[in-house]
């Protein structure tokens, strides 16, 4: 997750922790969005525990 804040904070030109709360803000609206599983998928890819394949996976059957 520390990638993803230090990429807002260069593209947005945010500090740090205000690119923090804009990338939590995000994500809890789109975790909100999707179905619990998608959720847990997004925390683990976050946490580094997860691979791109299970969170592809559980977004695919969104979409059939």
């Amino acid at each position: 997750m520390k990638k993803l804040i230090a990429m807002v904070a260069e593209k947005t030109g945010l500090d740090e922790k205000q690119a923090e709360v804009a990338v939590e803000l995000v994500l809890d609206f789109v975790k909100e969005k999707m179905p619990p599983a998608v959720g847990a998928q997004i925390d683990a890819l976050l946490e580094g525990k997860g691979g791109l394949g299970a969170a592809a996976d559980a977004l695919g059957g969104l979409f059939g």
